[in-house]
């Protein structure tokens, strides 16, 4: 009795250690869990981490994270038959190592990325840390990150 109450018990920690470990999911610094920036098609389908959504006809085609479907009009994975997996959009509850995701505030994302800066479009981008092939890019509506994503220098999927 006092081994299955002590099973029950260690089995009850671990479902939470992992239930804890899904509800904070990390987009960065070389993309989300085993799906990584610059796979092939072939090596992202691999994973087992991607579905995909659009062909894109010769050009860079649509995917999601299978743990993070997107809505039916949109994506959240780019990938180019160029440069391999250009992008990754993050999906609500993703961080980055440094702890900004969506809902963090204008001044969380500033103070952990004190050299980011304004692009033309007006979204905040900077070199992702640890990674010098790559950047993020943060949308920012009333002082809150309301979108974020993380792409290859020289990704060839949009502007």
């Amino acid at each position: 009795m006092i081994g299955a109450s002590l099973l029950a018990g260690s089995l009850l920690v671990v479902g939470t250690t992992v239930a804890d470990a899904q509800t904070r999911p990390t987009l960065g610094p070389y993309g989300y869990g085993a799906v990584k920036l610059g796979m092939t098609v072939t090596q992202a389908k691999k994973t087992g981490g991607v579905v995909k959504k659009l062909s894109g006809d010769g050009g860079c085609s649509g995917w999601d994270l299978k743990d993070f479907p997107t809505p039916k009009d949109s994506v959240g994975v780019f990938i180019s038959p160029k440069v391999g997996l250009a992008a990754i959009f993050a999906a609500k509850g993703m961080r980055t190592p440094e702890g900004v995701g969506i809902g963090s505030t204008a001044k969380q994302m500033k103070t952990a990325y004190p050299h980011i800066k304004k692009d033309v479009h007006d979204f905040y981008v900077i070199t992702v840390p640890g990674n010098k092939k790559a950047y993020y890019t943060f949308g920012v509506t009333r002082g809150k990150v309301t979108e974020y994503g993380i792409a290859l220098n020289k990704q060839d999927c949009f502007n």
